[in-house]
């Protein structure tokens, strides 16, 4: 059986924490889509558009990952592309309770999908993306928690 993951955040902007959860992912699903979430509670740095073009050009040598920007519900999306699995990043235990209800409500809206969740790899488990966008905006070096062209952005809009 084929299998179709999706991988959802916000990704404002994406690290190299979620670049190394996508490359994990692309190792165990034939194709992984990176679902870039227009709204959110948060009060995002960059457009949708931007976050999406971002993503894109980091993640440009996974030829089996694509990336798309969506709005409303994630179990929505998650139907209309045909996904088995929802793929979430644990960097600490203290993400896993959060993680652990979104699972629950995710199975309660969507029983076919299953969710799996994955941990990057040692260095980048203490990298958010909160804090490399307030790091940048202090004028702080970034390069070691974001791709080139994340960075130039970054300073772009912050610095």
């Amino acid at each position: 059986m084929k299998r179709k993951a999706i991988y959802p955040g916000t990704f404002d902007p994406i690290t190299n924490g979620h670049s190394d959860i996508v490359k994990r992912a692309a190792k165990l699903f034939e194709h992984v889509i990176v679902a870039v979430a227009a709204r959110s509670s948060k009060t995002p740095v960059f457009t949708l558009e931007k976050r999406v073009e971002l993503a894109t050009a980091v993640l440009a040598d996974l030829g089996n990952v694509t990336v798309r920007g969506f709005e409303g519900l994630l179990a929505e999306f998650a139907k209309q592309c045909d996904t088995q699995v929802i793929v979430r990043g644990l960097r600490a235990v203290s993400d896993f309770e959060y993680e652990f209800q979104m699972a629950g409500m995710n199975r309660t809206l969507i029983p076919d999908i299953e969710t799996i969740f994955l941990t990057p790899a040692t260095e980048y488990t203490y990298i958010s993306s909160s804090l490399v966008r307030e790091i940048a905006a202090l004028g702080g070096p970034i390069d070691d928690f974001v791709h080139p062209f994340v960075r130039v952005a970054l300073c772009q809009k912050r610095c």
